[in-house]
């Protein structure tokens, strides 16, 4: 399943991914020649406002596109927590990466976003490098007071399909 812009599903423990293309930018690399921790940071971000926030008149989007990003909606999304855990250096290529995406947890207020990313499948590699894997912990929070916001039955209902397997990262094993 994909939609216009490269978002597709694939099984996973119980739930689907979602591929996110993400293209690198040059100055995404440092002077090792590789992507460093905080491009890494910047590339889960973006892809994480493509697959969940909704999109602007006109653009495409994927279902699970349903947060209200704008200034006015009262909402705020913070980051509680991130983990990043790395099995390969990202150099810079011409194809997009392949961040794959799905959800570990749906809390009260909160969500677990469990990322892989990999080479893109139309690269001579198609796939076969991980270069990292990552846990990014997400809270919805009023505007005003910042108090926490449970999720709505329309987050739940976009996002539930997703619901797969969380990480577990070698250090904790």
């Amino acid at each position: 399943m994909t939609d216009s812009t490269g978002a597709a599903a694939a099984p996973l423990g119980g739930g689907r991914r979602l591929h996110i293309p993400i293209h690198l930018r040059w100055g995404d690399l440092d002077a090792f020649n590789h992507v460093n921790n905080t491009s890494m940071l910047k590339l889960l971000e973006e892809a994480r406002v493509r697959a969940f926030w909704l999109p602007e008149a006109g653009e495409d989007a994927p279902d699970t596109a349903v947060l209200d990003s704008s200034i006015f909606s009262g909402m705020l999304t913070l980051i509680a927590r991130q983990e990043i855990e790395y099995f390969a250096p990202v150099p810079y290529q011409r194809h997009p990466l392949d961040v794959q995406m799905w959800f570990g947890k749906l809390g009260g207020s909160s969500i677990e976003v469990c990322y892989e990313v990999r080479t893109a499948p139309e690269s001579a590699d198609a796939g076969r490098t991980l270069y990292a894997r990552a846990t990014t912990v997400i809270v919805k929070v009023d505007a005003e007071t910042g108090r926490p916001m449970r999720l709505s039955a329309a987050e739940r209902a976009a996002w539930q399909p997703y619901v797969g397997e969380p990480l577990a990262y070698a250090h904790r094993r």
